[in-house]
């Protein structure tokens, strides 16, 4: 069986384009996560309230980000992806989260096939509102849950692109020394 965080190339174009693997829907309340072992998806838990993923969330192949885990990405288009699709996207900006006092970036990212978003290039060029909604979104389902967050100004695609740089260099370097089994 292919896992998605192992098996699945990061890219050509690395960094600016890369392939997203959506865990979570746009709209989902689930919080699904990659169960590293297996490469299956797991509930792992549902929302507080009334709040919803405001895009579609998951992760870069290959990379391996300072909280422990593949390097998140939040991917802009019109429609919700089913969950473990591929999706092509393109870097956008960078969102940081300060979450039980370990970094958190979120890779923003638009989906290359999404006339819609295709044609973006950094994060400005999305409604402010949008941006208010993810911002508020990472805010309030962390205030919800009684935990502590801080959310950083959103920073432009080249502020993002040595993140990715950095953890697909981890990624690797981890691999090789064989502290991420497969």
């Amino acid at each position: 069986m292919t896992h998605p965080w192992h098996d699945v190339t990061p890219g050509e174009n690395l960094p600016r384009e890369f392939t997203a693997v959506v865990e979570i829907p746009m709209g989902s309340s689930v919080k699904y996560e990659l169960d590293k072992k297996t490469g299956l998806l797991k509930l792992d838990r549902m929302l507080y309230s009334a709040v919803y993923y405001p895009a579609n969330y998951g992760f870069i192949p290959q990379t391996y980000a300072e909280d422990d885990d593949p390097l998140d990405v939040l991917v802009m288009c019109q429609e919700p992806v089913a969950p473990l699709t591929l999706v092509q996207a393109r870097a956008i900006g960078l969102m940081t989260m300060i979450d039980n006092g370990k970094k958190d970036h979120k890779i923003l990212a638009v989906a290359m096939h999404d006339p819609e978003y295709s044609q973006m290039r950094e994060f400005e060029e999305m409604p402010a509102h949008r941006l208010m909604m993810l911002r508020r979104f990472f805010q309030d389902y962390k205030m919800l849950e009684g935990k502590a967050v801080e959310v950083d100004d959103f920073q432009s695609s080249e502020n993002a692109l040595p993140i990715i740089e950095t953890a697909l260099e981890e990624y690797s370097t981890r691999r090789r020394r064989g502290f991420i089994a497969r």
